[in-house]
C-alpha cells in the first residue's frame, strides 16, 4: 500500500494530494464492492490518523472514486 495515515491535511490542496496517492491503491478500470473498498481504505487508518468512511467520502468527493449501487472504480 505504501505507509499509514497519520492525519489528514486541513488545507484543500494538500489533502487532494494526499487523497490521489491513496486512489493509486485501486486499479484503474476494476470495480470493488463497498467492503473491498473499506478494507484497502483501513490500512491506510491503521495508525488512527483518520478513518476509512471519511477517507471513502473524500475520495468521492473529490471525484478520484466514483460509486454507484455499492460499487465503486477509480475515476479519471
Amino acid at each position: 500500500m505504501g505507509g499509514v495515515l497519520v492525519g489528514l491535511p486541513a488545507q484543500r490542496g494538500r489533502r487532494r494530494v494526499l487523497l490521489e496517492h491513496i486512489a493509486g491503491s485501486f486499479e484503474p478500470g476494476e470495480r470493488y464492492p463497498e467492503r473491498a473498498v473499506d478494507e484497502a481504505l483501513r490500512g491506510w487508518c491503521a495508525a488512527g490518523g483518520s478513518d476509512h468512511v471519511t477517507l471513502r467520502r473524500y475520495l468521492v468527493d473529490e471525484g478520484l472514486l466514483a460509486r454507484e449501487r455499492g460499487v465503486y472504480w477509480r475515476a479519471g
